[in-house]
């Protein structure tokens, strides 16, 4: 079948193969590629990976000439085929980001906040336009994110440390692209007497745990001069629409399809109101929401509110806005009892197939994360030290305080850690659902070693003991 396979990339059956130069080259490389996909976990898995990847090349020649000249390049693609066939895949749609594999910077480390934010400006500086700006962005977010993903799949970062990494690549992009939008705003309508406009994130950016499929939680919140109710420009906007279309832009900025394709999925129902609620929120709307209005699952996600930009001025009084409604008291009971209702009713929406769902499963990453924001809603009225929109940050902060007993914190930390990681290896690794029953050697060979154990069935056991034992923590702490 292999042997076919191969007749048929030199029969030009494919697109990458048509001219002859891609043929001739194609020749000289079989014998290292065959090496190189040999020497994976899962050779007949890694080679058909390789194959719709190579498949899927509009072009063959610049791809084959990179391989013979980079022969470490071949190996490294064989590796990402064999227990990676969602980056695999990626790659054969971009083929261009094979060249940012050749730079040794690429696999030495991922850049920090600042080394990001100086890339994105200068490809914006050098995109001038809207339409132009939106397509450097998808470019950059990409090829960070398969840079992420290749430094997991390759043992370079820990599987642990990638949330944050794409939490730095999302605020990058969000940030970038709020300027571009500010300024085609202001371009066409003009400006608002002393206005502000901010992005906050809740969810899994604003508590730096993004994984590569993450969507962003999002909330805009703005603010102006009394007394000013319209903008200042050739068309101007009464003050509440002009926010409205800067939110409305900057979702689009980060969700439209462009010839690059889309960045992010956005979900606003975080915002006051939720679906109901404005798009974005004047400022003391936000305060007023969250301090007398909002819900107990609206409490909870508010505890990993992170304001990503906008004047300081605004940011300062949205924290402000976010602490004191944090510092209300609330019910013991009546928190617990909403929390535990609210994870019984996601179980029924998100039920898990398997342990190998770590975010759903009994035991799993929602566990966890209730139990964190709970116990920072009970205490954080009398110590708002306990506050962190990190999970594991908090867990720690809690227990530093002594409102969480140590050995249950111990056992959270460490399940939070290990299944953090196990889920960013599934996503970077998968699409889909992950299935142990079909899954490949590669794969399984990946997860072992992410997780810390020895064989796939040392994980898996110790993954199942894990849960149980975080279930149990979770059932006493919040009782039916």
């Amino acid at each position: 079948d292999i042997a076919a396979v191969i007749r048929g990339w030199h029969h030009g059956r494919i697109r990458a193969t048509r001219s002859p130069r891609a043929r001739e080259l194609l020749t000289k490389l079989i014998p290292n590629l065959l090496e190189a996909l040999a020497a994976t976990a899962d050779p007949d898995a890694a080679f058909l990976s390789f194959d719709r990847f190579f498949s899927g090349l509009p072009s063959g020649v610049v791809v084959l000439s990179l391989f013979q000249a980079q022969p470490p390049l071949l190996k490294l693609v064989a590796e990402i085929c064999g227990s990676a066939p969602r980056l695999a895949a990626y790659l054969g749609r971009n083929p261009a980001v094979l060249d940012a594999l050749t730079d040794a910077d690429f696999l030495e480390h991922l850049p920090d906040a600042d080394a990001l934010h100086a890339g994105l400006a200068d490809l914006l500086s050098r995109f001038p336009g809207y339409e132009w700006a939106l397509d450097a962005a998808r470019r950059f977010a990409r090829e960070q994110k398969f840079r992420v993903g290749v430094h997991v799949i390759q043992g370079l970062t820990p599987a642990e440390g990638a949330g944050a990494a794409y939490a730095a690549i999302a605020e990058t992009v969000i940030q970038g692209l709020q300027l571009v939008v500010e300024a085609e705003l202001v371009a066409a309508h003009g400006r608002v007497g002393g206005a502000g406009f901010c992005v906050v994130a809740q969810g899994k950016l604003g508590g730096a745990e993004m994984a590569a499929n993450s969507d962003l939680d999002l909330v805009f919140v703005y603010s102006h001069d009394e007394g000013v109710a319209a903008s200042d420009g050739a068309k101007p906007l009464p003050v509440s629409q002009y926010f409205a279309r800067a939110a409305q832009r900057m979702i689009a900025a980060l969700t439209a399809q462009t010839a690059e394709g889309a960045l992010y999925e956005v979900d606003m129902r975080l915002r006051p109101s939720g679906n109901q609620g404005p798009v974005a929120v004047r400022l003391e709307t936000f305060a007023h929401y969250h301090r007398e209005e909002a819900w107990t699952w609206e409490r909870m996600a508010l505890t990993r509110a992170r304001v990503l930009s906008g004047p300081p001025e605004l940011r300062a009084a949205v924290e402000s806005a976010v602490a004191v409604a944090l510092a209300k008291p609330a019910d013991p009971a009546q928190l617990r009892a909403d929390a535990r209702a609210m994870r019984e009713k996601l179980d029924g929406q998100f039920r898990a197939a398997n342990i190998w769902d770590v975010k759903f499963s009994h035991g799993g990453l929602v566990d966890i994360e209730f139990l964190a924001q709970t116990l920072q809603l009970l205490h954080a009225p009398e110590d708002a030290s306990v506050l962190d929109q990190n999970t594991i940050a908090a867990l720690a902060k809690l227990a530093a305080k002594e409102k969480l007993g140590r050995a249950d914190a111990e056992a959270l930390i460490a399940a939070s850690a290990e299944q953090q990681a196990l889920n960013q290896a599934l996503r970077i690794a998968l699409e889909g659902p992950f299935d142990p029953a079909s899954a490949t050697p590669g794969l399984k060979l990946l997860l072992a070693r992410v997780g810390g154990a020895n064989d796939f069935a040392q994980l898996d056991s110790r993954l199942r003991d894990t849960q149980t034992r975080i279930r149990a923590i979770f059932d006493r702490l919040l009782p039916n």
